[in-house]
């Protein structure tokens, strides 16, 4: 006689399809799990990298930030000081002026005149010394309205004495001579260096 199985093998192999088939799903599922994890993780590192080097140049920048305000701090010093150098070497290249205007006006003096005064007045508006302008005024004694035209002939004629201008002449007597008594401006010009 034949013997059946009567045990329920169908639903045995279908429970252990069943579980294999969890088993697989939790594999995959937890597999699935770790690979998000993993890029994630590679993801997070690659972001606290980039804030660190971020951080990194920020705080480089504001070292250099500050460094650049100490820079123009120290060029304005810098300018500071060339200025107090170059009105310095202004200064002393032009300390002889006074006495090259005087020696130029006692060359340009010819016979039969005197001065009684002299004035001048500089121009403080110019930026430096070597551009100021100084206008000049002498008042005098002449023997005659001639040497006085020869005067100014003479500060037309100068290196350092330019564009006289009469302002008054008179002439008059005093214990019986003639005599004209003047007052005459004129600019002084810029002194070259050379000079």
């Amino acid at each position: 006689m034949r013997e059946f199985n009567l045990l329920p093998w169908r639903s045995e192999l279908r429970e252990k399809r069943k579980r294999d088939y969890l088993v697989s799903l939790a594999i995959c599922a937890t597999t699935g799990l770790l690979v998000i994890a993993f890029i994630h993780w590679i993801y997070f590192l690659k972001l606290q990298n980039q804030n660190d080097k971020n951080n990194y140049l920020t705080n480089q920048i504001k070292i250099l930030d500050k460094q650049i305000v100490e820079i123009k701090e120290l060029e304005k010093k810098r300018e500071n000081l060339i200025a107090r150098m170059t009105t310095v070497e202004e200064l002393q290249t032009s300390r002889h002026m006074t006495v090259k205007l005087f020696d130029e006006i006692s060359r340009t003096i010819p016979d039969g005149v005197y001065l009684t005064d002299m004035n001048y007045k500089l121009d403080e508006t110019s930026e430096n010394i070597q551009n100021m302008k100084v206008d000049a005024s002498v008042t005098g004694i002449a023997q005659s309205n001639a040497r006085v035209s020869h005067f100014m002939r003479n500060i037309e004629s100068s290196d350092w004495l330019s564009k006289p201008v009469l302002k008054v002449i008179e002439t008059k007597q005093k214990e019986g001579k003639r005599q004209s008594e003047f007052i005459l401006t004129f600019k002084v010009k810029t002194p070259s260096k050379d000079s």
